[in-house]
């Protein structure tokens, strides 16, 4: 069995196993959900997704604390088993007519190895990175007909991340770190879908913004199927990145890495 093999089969099983436990069926699914053009309705007009996905995202990139110089830090997808603690990942939409209301949550603990300049103040660096990531957004379809819907959305996400570092070697040989950060970005850009067949589909969204960061941006792109009109999975690409520093505090990071979803629509 191949690695990625590996992952599809951990990461659908981990969703599976998240449905049962909740006695729920899958439905319609990107971590941006955008419904099919024409959805079913309930009573009052309004549907409703909901979705937990399986994100194996890798992290990159520098942190730093009270002022310390930066750790650079490369973990990338293909190391996420080893390098995960915990992750909960999800995301929802509730759409009327031409309006929706978006949500998205991601929360995940990564330890991973990082190396300070040169290698002088630390021979190894061991780095512990909790990220809370929530956007609340609101969208509106600029087109949407029977093979095509494109949405403008817009938002906030907020962002609390908490670093631990722990030095073996070097100057700092024993020292540990830790440090924390919360603040909120607006978002805005475009997500749609494009149906091939009844079936068959692709979905992408691309997001950037600032406010507390310099700079905050999520772009993915995935391959759907649906199996009824109320259950579907899908599977793609994601990366998320964020630049953010204050008092010293530094979280300059990109996570990017394959998704595997299934959702539920009522």
């Amino acid at each position: 069995m191949t690695m990625a093999q590996t992952y599809l089969k951990v990461g659908f099983s981990l969703i599976l196993a998240a449905l049962a436990s909740t006695g729920v069926r899958a439905a319609d699914i990107s971590p941006l959900l955008t419904q099919e053009p024409k959805p079913a309705e309930a009573a009052d007009g309004w549907t409703f997704s909901i979705a937990p996905y399986f994100w194996m995202a890798g992290l990159s990139g520098d942190t730093a604390q009270f002022g310390l110089p930066s750790v650079h830090v490369n973990a990338d997808f293909g190391d996420i088993l080893d390098n995960l603690d915990f992750a909960f990942m999800a995301a929802g939409e509730a759409r009327y007519d031409r309006f929706s209301v978006i949500g998205d949550v991601i929360y995940t603990k990564i330890s991973a190895d990082g190396e300070t300049p040169r290698g002088i103040l630390a021979d190894d660096v061991e780095v512990t990175a909790k990220t809370f990531a929530g956007l609340l957004g609101v969208g509106y379809s600029v087109l949407e007909n029977p093979s095509v819907n494109l949405d403008i959305v817009g938002g906030i996400r907020v962002w609390s991340v908490e670093t631990e570092l722990s030095f073996s070697g070097g100057l700092l040989h024993g020292r540990e770190f830790d440090d924390s950060a919360t603040w909120v970005d607006g978002v805005a850009g475009l997500r749609g879908k494009y149906f091939f067949t009844p079936e068959i589909y692709v979905t992408g969204w691309g997001l950037v913004g600032g406010g507390g960061a310099d700079i905050d941006w999520d772009v993915a792109l995935g391959v759907g199927y649906s199996f009824t009109d109320r259950i579907s999975a899908i599977a793609g690409y994601r990366a998320l990145g964020v630049d953010y520093s204050d008092s010293g505090f530094v979280f300059d990071v990109v996570e990017q890495g394959p998704i595997l979803g299934l959702a539920i629509k009522f």
